[in-house]
C-alpha cells in the first residue's frame, strides 16, 4: 500500500474512532438539551442534541437518503489519494478528515436514525456540532486552501517529484 494511502487510512480511522467515542460519551453523560455550563460557561459548552437532518438540520427526516452521498465522498477521497501520491501530506490528511467525518455521521444515521451533536459555541449561538463536523470542515478548508493557492500562485511543488504529473509547456 502506498505511503500516502496509509496516511489517509490512518487519519480517517483515528478520527472516526475519536468521533464515535466522543458521541458515545456525550450520549452516556448528558440528558437531551442539558447544558451543564462547562468547559467554558457562556462561551463554549457541551450540550446533547440530535440532528435528524443534515447540516444545520436541513432535510429533517431524510438524512438516511444521504448515505450514498457519504459513501461517494469516502470513495472519491480514497480515489484522489490513491491517484495523487505526489501531493503534499496535508492534502492527504484533508482527504482523511473528510472521509472520517462523512463516515462518522453516516454511522449515526444508520444506527441511531439521527446524528449526535454535543459542542456548542454559545457565544455566537452557532448550531451544535460534533467531531465529524469538525473533520469535514477542517478537511474541506484544507482542500479549498490548496486549490486557491494553486490557482493564485501556480502549481504547488509536490512532495515527491518522481510521481508528479507531467506538465507540458504552453
Amino acid at each position: 500500500m502506498m505511503k500516502r494511502v496509509r496516511l489517509f487510512v490512518l487519519i480517517a480511522s483515528v478520527m472516526l474512532v475519536v468521533d464515535q467515542l466522543v458521541k458515545a460519551w456525550a450520549r452516556g453523560r448528558f440528558d437531551l438539551h442539558e447544558s451543564p455550563g462547562f468547559p467554558w460557561p457562556g462561551v463554549f459548552e457541551f450540550t446533547l442534541v440530535y440532528n435528524q437532518g443534515i447540516a444545520f438540520g436541513m432535510f429533517k427526516g431524510m438524512s438516511i437518503l444521504f448515505t450514498p452521498v457519504a459513501l461517494l465522498i469516502v470513495a472519491m477521497a480514497y480515489r484522489f489519494v490513491a491517484h495523487h501520491e505526489g501531493e503534499r501530506r496535508f492534502v492527504h490528511v484533508a482527504a482523511g478528515l473528510v472521509a472520517a467525518g462523512a463516515l462518522g455521521n453516516m454511522i449515526d444515521r444508520l444506527l441511531l436514525g439521527r446524528v449526535t451533536d454535543m459542542f456548542w459555541a454559545r457565544f455566537i449561538n452557532f448550531p451544535v456540532f460534533n467531531v465529524a463536523d469538525v473533520c469535514i470542515t477542517v478537511g474541506a478548508t484544507l482542500f479549498g486552501l490548496r486549490f486557491v493557492f494553486e490557482n493564485t500562485f501556480g502549481p504547488i511543488q509536490t512532495a515527491n517529484p518522481e510521481v508528479a504529473p507531467k506538465v507540458s509547456p504552453e
